[in-house]
């Protein structure tokens, strides 16, 4: 485990732990942070020559990240301290990109493995984005039985969005039925992307997905909108954990798939933050675009400011200084 920002102070190190942080005279299995921590699992070589995914470095890094994340003992204490067993899971992903630049189903599929063996059912865990055919195109195979997870877009018949519209601040939106009324929690497992008018589409944005009118909230770099909508009651009480695919990053031209500028990573990233989770991955971003010779999202004039609004709005920490990354080789 390599600490790269500092941890708050009375915090040590503990490499004979694994990657583990502890508190002095700390007993339980579990430390605890006075800041906000990003933790970075790097899975180098994860990816085949046929861009298949090794399943078990995949569980690995899973589990890598929600130990240390946590500062857990074992994975299975992570996810018991996040979730309870009569919680129902929400896992949003992405598909709007087609198969090449989408959630991959071994990534979801894990993850809802993971879960289902430590706390909440299977059948209570529902992998879900906009469409069945933005699924169907992404390599998902749709379900709705109780056998496995749940698969299924807010236009399976049954779903749907809302009726009534959610007002808050600057959104006025219907919300997918999915995420008002089938999760009690929600993980946005998301995809690390530019994006042509955002500039950075990760995490928090992925919740544009949850709502029948994304295209109203695209003006002045979706700022403030990102943050508002992440502020309504039906997001940010029930938003757990940000995970941030960053296996395969488009870091020019997104959020649609162009393989010039599509660079392999091999990392996840793992937050409580919403907001630090997304800052680490805009950094990612403007390194990726630094090593090619491209300008910075500000000098493109696509800055992703709505961070820095979340975080005035009390929903993470947008400043690397009051965080804590960590990274994890999984």
């Amino acid at each position: 485990m390599e600490l790269i920002y500092p941890v708050p102070s009375g915090l040590t190190i503990s490499p004979s732990a694994g990657p583990e942080l502890t508190t002095p005279g700390n007993k339980s299995n579990f430390y605890f942070m006075a800041g906000p921590l990003v933790v970075r699992v790097r899975l180098k070589g994860i990816s085949a020559a046929d861009s298949s995914l090794n399943a078990s470095r995949l569980r690995r890094g899973l589990e890598a990240g929600f130990k240390s994340l946590l500062g857990a003992s074992s994975a299975a204490d992570a996810v018991r301290a996040l979730f309870s067993p009569s919680d129902k899971v929400g896992l949003k992903i992405n598909t709007i990109a087609g198969r090449s630049l989408s959630t991959r189903p071994e990534v979801s599929l894990a993850l809802a493995g993971l879960l289902a063996e430590n706390g909440p059912e299977l059948k209570n865990i529902l992998i879900w984005d906009r469409t069945n055919r933005e699924l169907k195109e992404a390599g998902y195979r749709l379900n709705l039985l109780d056998k496995g997870p749940k698969v299924l877009g807010t236009d399976t018949s049954g779903f749907g969005y809302d009726p009534e519209i959610v007002s808050h601040l600057n959104i006025g939106s219907r919300f997918s039925t999915i995420q008002s009324q089938s999760t009690t929690a929600v993980v946005s497992l998301a995809l690390l992307k530019d994006h042509g008018t955002a500039g950075l589409t990760a995490g928090m944005k992925n919740y544009y997905g949850t709502i029948h009118n994304p295209n109203k909230y695209h003006d002045t770099n979706c700022d403030p909108y990102v943050a508002e909508l992440f502020d309504t009651p039906l997001v940010k009480p029930k938003h757990k954990l940000t995970i941030i695919d960053g296996l395969l990053v488009q870091y020019h031209r997104g959020p649609s798939y162009h393989k010039r500028w599509a660079e392999p990573c091999d990392v996840l990233l793992f937050s409580r933050d919403a907001v630090a989770a997304d800052l680490i991955g805009w950094t990612i971003i403007e390194e990726l675009r630094a090593r090619h010779g491209l300008p910075t999202l500000k000098e493109d004039g696509r800055e992703p400011t709505y961070l820095f609004t979340a975080a005035k709005m009390g929903l993470g920490t947008a400043r690397k200084e009051s965080l804590s990354l960590v990274e994890v080789e999984a």
